[in-house]
């Protein structure tokens, strides 16, 4: 019997590739997941640098004196303002994703982050330009969240697009590794500024981490600059095949997969609300700012090497069962970080939230940006993901602010806090066990037929 040609194959298999073809898509995709890595790590750097001001000095500089509680609260709320204008971000950067392209979109992203987190490290403080000083913090705050709506989803659906077959977790995940080392720097940036004299951090120090957002933006800048765009979106370009409204095709052909993605979404929740609520809540139970943000630096240190695993895994036993694993672990584990935190029991701290950061949450965030990815259609896909996961990510936002209220500056009121992470936890198993399984969907298979499609 005559062997099939590779002509032959294709022609019957959309997705079968040559050996040749195997070798360049793997050469693709890993200069896709190196884009990813960094772009990540810049956004994060960004947005994180944010978060550990706002709990450690923005509360001191940018309002007036006064309850140092209501002033924290405020702080805060500047925090969650980016969440606010990130559903706005992932609509207008999804629908240019899925008519322009994934890689000019995400260089707009890079580019829009980078220069709104440089400018926040020049304004002026309350004392200077008064009620001025918050109005233009909340503006760049805003800037930042119109970029971060969009990155993650486009990055992440750009790398799985290019992944070869039975590692199209493995290869995305390293989006979500650069989000732990745009975390790590952020914390490490943030070690000799709190270290500082409080008059010195609060004239000027805290200023060095915004500025230093340039290195990483420039090589982000020229990685991003030399990708390509994935070859199945570049067949639906090529055969006009797009749609011109893509949120609008995409709430029409794909509502279950959107609601699905946006409950999934709520297992952000876990490490937002650690980076920020628990690092002020850690300083207002005695614990030095130095220690947390050891703390973070040695889980995200190990969350980069074990979300590459974690995505390996869910190439080889599926998405469902590992994102699962992840988001019910966090939901025991939260209460015993901050029994521990509440108890100043730092040793302890170390453990349980590297667990948390590099175990059980890093099983649920390595899978999300294939698995997010991979319920839609390639024509609506990033505005899909983009949208779908900035419902769970708003409300993240917004949890520091809640905890803060609720835990009342009362070092032994911390149940409210863990309550916050569980019940988002127990949205996301919801979604989880919902939305359908993908780790073994051909890729033009992916997602629901949408309107008009060829």
């Amino acid at each position: 019997m005559t062997k099939p040609s590779e002509t032959q194959l294709a022609s019957l298999d959309p997705d079968f590739r040559s050996p040749a073809d195997e070798a360049r898509r793997l050469r693709r995709a890993k200069k896709a997941a190196l884009a990813a890595f960094l772009g990540g790590a810049l956004e994060y750097y960004d947005f994180f640098v944010y978060a550990t001001a706002a709990s450690l000095v923005f509360s001191k500089i940018f309002f007036p004196s006064g309850d140092p509680t209501v002033a924290l609260i405020a702080s805060f709320a500047t925090f969650g303002v980016a969440y606010v204008a990130r559903p706005f971000g992932a609509i207008f950067f999804g629908h240019l994703g899925d008519r322009i392209g994934r890689k000019n979109t995400l260089v707009m992203t890079l580019v829009l982050m980078g220069a709104a987190t440089f400018l926040i490290g020049v304004l002026p403080d309350f004392q200077t330009a008064g009620y001025l000083a918050p109005i233009l913090l909340v503006l760049l705050r805003l800037m930042q969240g119109l970029s971060a709506g969009a990155e993650t989803a486009g990055a992440s659906a750009l790398t799985m697009e290019e992944s070869p077959v039975g590692r199209r977790a493995f290869f995305p995940s390293f989006a979500m590794s650069g989000i732990s080392a745009g975390i790590v720097m952020a914390s490490l940036v943030f070690l000799p500024v709190a270290s500082m004299a409080e008059a010195d951090r609060l004239a000027w120090g805290w200023r060095i981490p915004f500025w230093s957002s340039l290195l990483v933006l420039v090589v982000a800048y020229i990685v991003r600059r030399s990708l390509e765009e994935p070859e199945v979106f570049e067949e639906k370009a090529e055969h006009n095949d797009l749609v011109k409204l893509p949120f609008m095709d995409m709430l029409k052909t794909h509502p279950a997969q959107f609601f699905q993605v946006a409950l999934m979404s709520f297992e952000t929740v876990t490490n937002t609300f650690m980076q920020s609520f628990g690092l002020a809540y850690a300083v207002s139970v005695g614990i030095p700012a130095s220690t947390m943000l050891w703390v973070s630096i040695l889980g995200n240190v190990l969350a980069i090497a074990t979300q590459p695993l974690s995505a390996w895994l869910a190439d080889k036993f599926g998405r469902k069962p590992v994102f699962l694993a992840g988001v019910t672990g966090s939901t025991v584990l939260i209460f015993v970080y901050f029994w521990a935190i509440s108890t100043a029991n730092i040793p302890l701290v170390f453990v349980v939230s590297t667990l948390i950061t590099a175990g059980t949450y890093a099983l649920s965030n390595a899978i999300y940006p294939a698995w997010f990815a991979e319920l839609f259609n390639v024509r609506v896909r990033y505005s899909g993901m983009a949208i779908g996961l900035q419902i769970g990510i708003l409300c993240a936002g917004f949890t520091p602010l809640l905890g803060t209220a609720l835990v009342g500056g009362v070092p032994a009121n911390w149940g409210p806090a863990a309550w916050i992470v569980a019940g988002s936890t127990v949205l996301a198993v919801i979604g989880a066990l919902w939305a359908r399984e993908t780790y073994r969907t051909p890729i033009h298979e992916l997602g629901n037929k949408v309107h008009g499609s060829k």
